[in-house]
């Protein structure tokens, strides 16, 4: 069973390992150019950023979340652990903290469309473009219960 536990500055360097992995198994719709631009952005900021981290029963980093009030700025999970519940239990504490919790998807990765669907997210809007201004159009969510 995992637990969750605040991100500390000994685990950035797996953070990054797991968003890599984990884009590299789910965002197959990026440009190549875009995937190196927006790994060099992610690793200039993720490390040293406010995380929760799912671990595995050793305590190693398996899944994290990062969450900016009530809005779920990311969600990754380490595809070794995929399909285990780990998103789910991120999730949960994320809505334990934020009823109201929000966030967004890429419209082309229907596996996470589906996945917060089923946790009970509903469309609320959607944008042409990633928060970088890339033509990767997203799905606004909301918490729906």
């Amino acid at each position: 069973m995992s637990s969750i536990r605040p991100a500390r500055a000994a685990d950035g360097a797996r953070l990054l390992d797991i968003w890599r992995r984990a884009v590299d198994a789910t965002h197959d719709f990026l440009a190549p150019e875009d995937r190196a631009a927006i790994d060099a952005e992610v690793a200039a900021f993720l490390p040293h950023m406010s995380a929760w981290l799912a671990t595995s029963p050793d305590d190693i980093a398996i899944g994290f979340m990062i969450v900016d009030g009530s809005h779920m700025q990311a969600l990754f999970i380490d595809p070794d652990w995929r399909g285990q519940g780990i998103g789910r239990r991120l999730i949960d504490h994320a809505l334990s903290l934020h009823p109201t919790l929000t966030t967004d998807v890429n419209e082309q990765n229907g596996q996470a469309i589906g996945f917060y669907e089923a946790m009970r997210f509903a469309r609320t809007g959607r944008s042409e473009q990633d928060g970088q201004g890339r033509p990767y159009p997203l799905i606004h969510l909301r918490y729906a219960g």
